[in-house]
């Protein structure tokens, strides 16, 4: 079995895979700080609950883009799985040819998503993850990462509405029954979810008008994708497991030869 960990900025994602079979998935808060024992003993636990003992786990991966966690949470799979993890970063293989101004400069989350979608879809492809922040990523048919769009997340534009405005109260993320709202929930989460929908077709309209490539699959992952992707024809198809099974595949690219 084969673990794999997603950090984001928000929450961290660990996935168990038995040969390409997600067997398991738990999400843990990226923001608590953690000891090495903590994290091991926790990711522990957790796949005990499903049944997996340590000796059953071969191998592990790491995509992150938060660096201040790394040591503890590399360490903590080294000491409870006695295992050392790959860590998604240069030298790694991918498959994806970087063609950026500065490749280096691109996020793990960024590589890891392109190389699950050109993967498991073909390119030329857009990936989109609803993240902390919502991406959109562009990779041509031959592979190439060439382009891509940062923006705020929907959750924290939230944030940023509720706590900047003394009079706005914190509300659920979900799509009113109209955006025709009559009340400041419904107000707010017609404005925000709705904006979101709008940015994200606008976006998909214009990376695929100025790169040329008119009939580029669309694809979404994240934790608020589905809220989006059930609401717009501009999005192909919505993977929940998608940033998972890129860490899987990067895996196998660069255990393969070991085996």
């Amino acid at each position: 079995m084969i673990l794999v960990v997603d950090v984001g900025n928000t929450n961290m994602t660990l996935g168990v895979y038995d040969g390409d079979e997600l067997k398991a998935t738990f999400r843990m808060m990226t923001e608590t700080p953690r000891t090495s024992d903590e994290y091991g003993l926790t990711i522990l636990n957790l796949i005990g609950t499903r049944g997996i003992a340590p000796d059953m786990v071969e191998g592990a991966i790491i995509g992150s883009v938060v660096p201040d966690i790394m040591h503890s949470l590399t360490r903590g799979i080294e000491r409870y799985l006695n295992i050392t993890p790959l860590i998604v970063g240069p030298g790694v293989k991918t498959g994806i040819n970087l063609v950026t101004e500065n490749p280096r400069n691109v996020g793990a989350d960024l590589i890891v998503d392109a190389v699950g979608a050109y993967e498991k879809y073909g390119g030329p492809i857009l990936v989109l993850d609803f993240g902390t922040a919502t991406t959109y990523s562009l990779i041509s048919g031959k592979g190439d990462f060439y382009a891509c769009v940062i923006a705020p997340g929907i959750r924290i534009s939230f944030e940023a509405l509720w706590s900047k405005a003394a009079k706005l109260p914190e509300v659920e993320i979900k799509k009113p029954k109209s955006i025709l709202a009559q009340e400041t929930v419904s107000n707010m989460q017609a404005g925000l979810v709705y904006g979101q929908i709008g940015q994200t077709e606008y976006i998909i309209r214009k990376m695929k008008e100025e790169s040329g490539l008119k009939d580029v699959k669309v694809v979404a992952t994240g934790g608020l994708g589905r809220l989006i992707a059930d609401e717009t024809d501009s999005i192909d198809v919505y993977d929940s497991s998608l940033t998972l099974d890129g860490l899987l595949l990067i895996y196998k690219k660069n255990t393969r030869n070991n085996r």
